[in-house]
């Protein structure tokens, strides 16, 4: 699988610090994990879109990276319940 990169879509909104006095956190929580077309000459950039049409900006890539690990799902086994559904679409068609 070259030339995708795995990014993640943060939840930016919980690390101001934990509701109820917590610990604060500086690791934004992911929200959504998503795949997209490494950017033109790039291995490790996303392009600036995700399979699914969403702006890829804000988010930030996954140290993951599909190419170094044959076999295994696309999206890597730490946020694996946190795949966006259309982009695991996409990449099941790939």
């Amino acid at each position: 699988m070259s030339g995708i990169v795995v990014v993640y879509e943060l939840d930016r909104s919980m690390t101001a610090g934990a509701v109820g006095g917590g610990a604060r956190t500086d690791e934004a929580p992911v929200r959504r994990v998503h795949a997209a077309p490494a950017a033109p000459g790039t291995a490790a950039t996303p392009g600036p879109r995700t399979f699914c049409g969403k702006d890829t900006f804000a988010m930030e890539a996954a140290p993951w990276a599909p190419s170094e690990h044959p076999g295994a799902p696309w999206c890597g086994p730490r946020y694996a319940d946190r795949v966006c559904g259309d982009c695991d679409t996409a990449m099941e068609e790939d």
